[in-house]
């Protein structure tokens, strides 16, 4: 049965999720730190777990498996969910998969070296660069390419594709 595994706790894309969920009658299990509302009845569940570092994570990587589909923006949870044969969705509707993944490791390890550098003593090869961002607006582009990305995923997976 195919189910879906969401890192809640930041997802700008729940009401997306809820929309095909239903459409496929697909459940769906929000994982969180901590409570929050969400649409009751139908096919989706919360599951809230200790506010310990990891521990949505965790949870998520050790329940998913190649019938669930993963959506999160977190690079190593993605890596985590991929090892276990899970199909992983960004929350911009981008996939992540076992070609990509590596450079998207690699791509946040050297912002995360890039940004401890800023924020060090000021001396490191962005000093006086002040913020350096982060990503872009969320779009009503982005939201489109989410929602037919997790059905098109979604009926792949109906398939046994």
């Amino acid at each position: 049965m195919i189910r879906l595994l969401i890192d809640a706790d930041a997802c700008p894309v729940k009401d997306e999720i809820y929309k095909v969920a239903d459409r496929h009658r697909v459940p769906v299990t929000l994982v969180s730190n901590s409570y929050f509302r969400f649409p009751r009845g139908g096919l989706i569940e919360l599951q809230v777990v200790s506010d310990g570092f990891d521990a949505a994570d965790d949870w998520i990587a050790e329940n998913a498996g190649p019938k669930t589909v993963v959506v999160t923006a977190d690079i190593l949870l993605a890596q985590r969910c991929l090892d276990a044969n899970a199909t992983v969705l960004g929350s911009n509707g981008k996939p992540f998969t076992d070609a990509s993944i590596g450079n998207a490791v690699a791509t946040r390890g050297i912002m995360a070296d890039l940004r401890s550098s800023v924020g060090s003593k000021g001396d490191g090869p962005a000093a006086g660069a002040g913020h350096m961002g982060g990503p872009a607006p969320f779009s009503k582009a982005d939201r489109s390419r989410f929602l037919q990305a997790l059905h098109d995923v979604i009926e792949r997976l109906k398939r046994g594709g």
